[in-house]
């Protein structure tokens, strides 16, 4: 009999689901919904908001899709996997109903909430205890629901992470993970527990927050009311649980110290790994604990995220015609044009407040535009060349606090199909490249397999799990690329 895994990727765009092979690594299915992007409600300036319902209807169309496609036998799948975006804010109350459309990371209301704390707490505390300002974080926009919308927050049960709220889906059982609540910024390092003055100063009752289980680890089995959904069998554990970026890193086998992953989809991330909580002053960049962090083996997780990322490119494509145009195309057109755009750069900053602008929305906004020269073309290359130099920007960050930036992995998604656009990350950043063909929700079902005990070490988890392409930067590109890096810089700080 197989042993199969599935793993869940719930992402601010799409759900993907997929059914992994345990032995062989491979996919036997997988599906991904809906074929358009999942919309993000935006009911005032710098808000957004999704239904988590919306999130479970593709989970249970996708699971019946990958079911069918799979030819799935009773008992073959073995355990249950969830990567979820991060920072997101679901609340239920107790009888498991949502109360309010879930808060979602590139959702900016608590960033002043977020900024009075860190004022007010004392900046010592939060970077030595938080490795982080509390910000813009789940924490602070659980305080502005308590602030703002005094009747949803009594009704409040649990206050969850949309992985968190899938699993409940799934299971009728309410569990987060330390990594998740360090995610949130509820977590204080040197304790390592909650942080119970951060709790205290919000107000915060402590059992608002889901009792918290490891990554690996079971957290639930599949109720009997999920299964006549879903069409899987009841009891399958749930067994493992973290955040995308996490979890990509994780996908990639990056576990260690100075291994880094990056993405680049809705937002783009690099994602390095530290022994030592290692933190930004001004907390541009942050750090959480990582899926194998252990009190006794510390794991950090340092995570650069640019909002504007992939939802520029996608903003581009509907400038430019939607469904009529395809991003091949885009790329190829943006390639007739030589490095550096002929002067036009763009600054990506138009998805809510960036972290690494300390929580400013500095917007989107295209620098040097000529007329009697540019076109669309020029405005394809800057803008694919204006989301790496906020990479680089952020790269920089990284390197200050002394992580080493040499070989970075990447699967092989989104917006580094590009050739432009690896050539760009590539020269400007000065690192090697590794292509993988894995994804978030491989992740998931490679974690759920070491959670429900069929690989014995993590290093098992990534049979099946190949270097598919590699790329290098190139002398005479990298000196091109620090032109458009520094011209990029300027025209940040005209902006700012």
């Amino acid at each position: 009999m197989r042993r199969l895994l599935i793993g869940y990727d719930i992402g601010s765009s799409s759900v993907k689901t997929t059914l992994l092979d345990a032995d062989t690594g491979k996919v036997v299915a997988s599906e991904g919904q809906p074929k358009v992007e999942m919309p993000i409600d935006s009911p005032q300036k710098d808000w957004a908001e999704q239904d988590p319902m919306m999130w479970w209807k593709y989970v249970v169309s996708t699971t019946q899709s990958v079911l069918h496609a799979g030819e799935v036998k009773t008992g073959e799948v073995k355990g249950i996997g969830i990567s979820y975006q991060m920072h997101g804010l679901v609340l239920v109350d107790k009888d498991q109903e949502v109360i309010r459309p879930a808060i979602i990371w590139c959702d900016s209301r608590a960033v002043g909430i977020g900024n009075q704390a860190f004022d007010e707490l004392g900046g010592e505390f939060c970077l030595s205890n938080l490795l982080n300002s509390p910000g813009n974080f789940t924490a602070s926009k659980l305080k502005w629901v308590k602030e703002n919308e005094p009747g949803n927050y009594a009704k409040i049960h649990k206050a969850m992470l949309p992985g968190d709220f899938i699993a409940m889906k799934l299971s009728g059982e309410i569990f987060t993970t330390e990594s998740g609540l360090s995610e949130g910024v509820y977590w204080d390092f040197k304790k390592n527990q909650l942080s119970q003055e951060l709790l205290n100063y919000y107000g915060i009752d402590n059992d608002l927050l889901p009792k918290a289980v490891d990554s690996f680890s079971e957290a639930g089995k599949v109720s009997t009311q999920a299964s006549e959904l879903l069409g899987l069998e009841a009891g399958i554990p749930i067994t493992y649980r973290a955040g995308d970026q996490p979890n990509n890193a994780f996908s990639l086998n990056v576990l260690e110290k100075g291994e880094l992953a990056t993405t680049a989809g809705t937002s783009g991330t690099v994602y390095g790994v530290s022994d030592q909580p290692v933190y930004d002053p001004k907390s541009r960049v942050n750090t959480f604990l990582h899926v194998n962090h252990e009190a006794n083996n510390p794991h950090y997780g340092v995570l650069l995220c640019i909002n504007g990322t992939g939802i520029l490119n996608s903003w581009l494509k509907r400038m430019l015609g939607g469904e009529s145009i395809i991003y091949e195309e885009m790329n190829s057109l943006a390639s007739e044009v030589p490095v550096g755009a002929e002067g036009l750069s763009f600054i990506p900053f138009g998805n809510g407040a960036e972290r690494i602008m300390e929580n400013k929305s500095v917007g989107a906004h295209l620098s040097g535009l000529n007329l009697l020269k540019h076109d669309k073309r020029h405005v394809l290359r800057a803008g694919q060349e204006g989301i790496v130099s906020a990479l680089t920007f952020g790269f920089n960050i990284m390197k200050n606090m002394g992580l080493s930036l040499n070989t970075v992995k990447a699967g092989r998604a989104n917006m580094f199909l590009s050739s432009l656009f690896r050539e760009a990350f590539v020269n400007m950043n000065e690192v090697n490249l590794e292509f993988y063909d894995t994804d978030g929700a491989q992740g998931a079902a490679r974690g759920a397999g070491i959670g429900a005990g069929i690989y014995a070490h993590p290093q098992d988890a990534f049979v099946g799990l190949e270097k598919v392409a590699s790329f290098e930067p190139h002398p005479k590109l990298v000196e091109e690329y620090r032109g458009v890096y520094q011209n990029w810089e300027e025209s940040l700080a005209k902006v700012k």
